[in-house]
């Protein structure tokens, strides 16, 4: 969702695909746009700086309910929730949280799933179900838990851009506040659990 309003309202600009931001900064400098680049390279800033926070907070590749999930996803809804204000003023920081928004998130998927899922891009999902079809072809032996998840995982990433195109197309940048209440109430229930059930047990 926050993808698909970044693609239809911050310039026509993916927040979550760092590779195309990337490339437009090359673009950028090679053009000698300084300004272009500068406000690029803070979307990069501020992807690696919400997967950086991710890290620091969780700090373990084993996912444990007890691990402090509630707040990367307060956090992250909270950034998601202050990009609007700014982004419905043109204020370009508005971009730069919801994409440190969608780097927590990346972050913390990636920390507890150790690499095995990536939420905020569907590149690597992709390749592996084209090497698992390439797999199939020559008769060789395919990890069928793998595939359903890159399955689950494409769907998704489809079903949240369709949501969000229609409740950009209704709502504009308030569109936002729909993962913000999602990750929100995510973080409440992470909160709910702590109260209830005390830590290490």
């Amino acid at each position: 969702m926050v993808n698909v309003t970044g693609l239809l309202g911050f310039e026509h600009q993916a927040v979550t695909h760092l590779t195309g931001t990337t490339s437009l900064l090359s673009h950028a400098v090679a053009a000698g746009d300084g300004a272009m680049a500068w406000r690029l390279l803070g979307v990069i800033a501020a992807f690696v700086a919400g997967s950086a926070f991710s890290g620091y907070v969780i700090r373990d590749s084993t996912l444990r309910l007890g691990r402090r999930y509630g707040v990367s996803l307060a956090v992250e809804s909270l950034l998601l929730v202050v990009a609007v204000p700014l982004l419905n003023r043109d204020c370009h920081l508005g971009v730069c949280l919801a994409s440190a928004a969608c780097g927590l998130q990346n972050g913390m998927a990636t920390v507890y799933s150790a690499a095995t899922v990536r939420t905020t891009h569907l590149s690597g999902m992709f390749t592996d179900l084209g090497i698992y079809l390439g797999h199939l072809l020559r008769g060789l032996g395919v990890d069928w838990r793998r595939l359903k998840l890159c399955g689950v995982i494409i769907t998704g990433f489809l079903a949240g851009g369709w949501a969000g195109s229609l409740a950009y197309r209704g709502l504009g940048y308030q569109a936002l506040f729909i993962p913000a209440a999602i990750t929100g109430c995510g973080a409440a229930a992470y909160a709910v659990r702590g109260l209830l059930r005390p830590a290490g047990r």
